[in-house]
């Protein structure tokens, strides 16, 4: 018997309809993610065994030149050291050295080499491998998390994958255009 003691937290209902799901849901990997709790609206993509991953993508906090190796975000990604970040599929790749968590307000990931200009809210996204000019992402949107929950170390959790129906795009985590493009059934308001 195992005894868990949780405080319960409101959740924020990002679906205005769901029309479709994915029959039986999906299990979700959470071994790669670095925060507590997955959202409702989180962006979902599946590898070659059927299991499904947290698209992982972080919201520009400020403009980045050209030439910075430092990319300010807001709090609240699940990116970590090692993993590859790209401003957009199809440009450069590089894997993230460091994140400075320190200030209250936004995350600073720093790279290596330049991933380029990035503008204010735009989003980086999880890329696949290394790339000096033909990025591609880790994962390609499939659907969106119908419902929230709790990640719990070491366990892989089953959710209902959305792929139909109505989002709150403001109380979903950062999506770009290209994976809105990959989910068209998806209708962000």
């Amino acid at each position: 018997m195992q005894i868990k003691k949780t405080t319960e937290t409101r959740q924020t209902i990002a679906f205005a309809t769901k029309l479709e799901d994915i029959q039986g849901g999906g299990t979700v990997a959470i071994a790669d993610l670095t925060q507590a709790l997955v959202n409702e609206g989180t962006p979902l993509g599946v590898d070659a065994n059927g299991l499904y991953h947290v698209v992982k993508t972080a919201k520009m906090q400020a403009e980045a030149a050209a030439d910075a190796t430092d990319y300010p975000v807001l709090k609240g990604h699940n990116f970590k050291v090692g993993d590859f970040a790209t401003t957009k599929a199809g440009e450069a790749a590089y894997a993230i050295t460091a994140i400075d968590t320190s200030n209250e307000a936004k995350d600073t990931i720093t790279v290596g080499t330049t991933l380029g200009a990035a503008a204010k809210d735009s989003v980086l996204i999880q890329a696949a491998a290394e790339s000096v000019s033909d990025s591609a992402a880790k994962y390609k949107t499939i659907g969106l998390v119908g419902t929230s929950f709790d990640v719990i170390s070491g366990d892989n959790h089953s959710t209902d994958i959305v792929v139909r129906g109505s989002v709150k795009e403001s109380l979903c985590p950062p999506i770009s255009d290209a994976m809105k493009a990959e989910i068209p059934l998806i209708r962000f308001i």
